[in-house]
């Protein structure tokens, strides 16, 4: 890998957005995602090649690192702070079908629901590790998640909840989908939830953490 690319990955990987960035402290004053992904453009770097070695890589780090209890909440939000940056400078690549994400990820919290942390993290880690993300946001009805499912074929569900009381609408949307489109995978994520619970409601996989859904979705494609 060269290292531009390393440069990137290390910078995702430590939350360094950009040189104006205090953060991480012992990185202060150095450039930063922003800065590097442009040097890489520049270097003559695909999109391709910066999103599969750089911020994929990096990303990856970040979640085995969360999912170990290496980091936690604040740092991942850094890092994927810097991701989002340096994803700027590719976004006009994606749009114009020079690079191919791997698949769509409709993601939203459910009805009755307004916890957004656990899903936000969701959708920025498996936005870097390239799959393109259509964000539902909190509160969303069946109707809505439907809408999303039926505007884009076979794409990946993700269904977050934070509070028991909310965790049982998972089902309905879960038996509204299935019944409609039997071979979309659901998956589903939240404080309260686990695997039997998963498999009480035919959603297709549970993941405590966002790089679980990462691993699982990948493994589909």
């Amino acid at each position: 890998m060269s290292e531009t690319l390393e440069k990137i990955a290390h910078c995702i990987e430590f939350g360094k957005i950009n040189k104006e960035s205090p953060y991480p402290p012992d990185m202060k004053g150095q450039d930063g995602a922003d800065e590097f992904t442009k040097e890489a453009l520049e270097q003559g770097y695909s999109a391709n090649d910066i999103l599969q070695k750089g911020l994929i890589p990096g990303m990856e780090k970040v979640g085995l690192k969360f999912r170990e209890n290496k980091i936690f909440v604040p740092q991942v939000l850094m890092s994927a702070k810097a991701m989002s940056t340096a994803m700027v400078h590719l976004k006009p690549y994606f749009q114009s079908g020079e690079v191919k994400r791997k698949g769509k990820f409709v993601i939203g919290t459910v009805a009755g629901d307004l916890h957004d942390i656990g899903k936000n993290l969701v959708s920025m880690m498996v936005e870097g590790a390239g799959w393109e993300v259509i964000d539902l946001g909190v509160d969303v009805s069946v109707d809505r998640f439907m809408k999303a499912v039926e505007d884009n074929p076979e794409c990946v569900i993700g269904l977050s909840a934070m509070l028991t009381t909310t965790m049982v609408n998972m089902g309905t949307v879960v038996n509204t989908i299935k019944n409609k489109y039997p071979d979309r995978k659901v998956i589903i994520g939240g404080a309260p939830l686990n695997d039997d619970f998963c498999s009480e409601i035919g959603a297709d996989f549970y993941s405590p953490d966002p790089q679980g859904a990462i691993e699982y979705m990948n493994a589909l494609f």
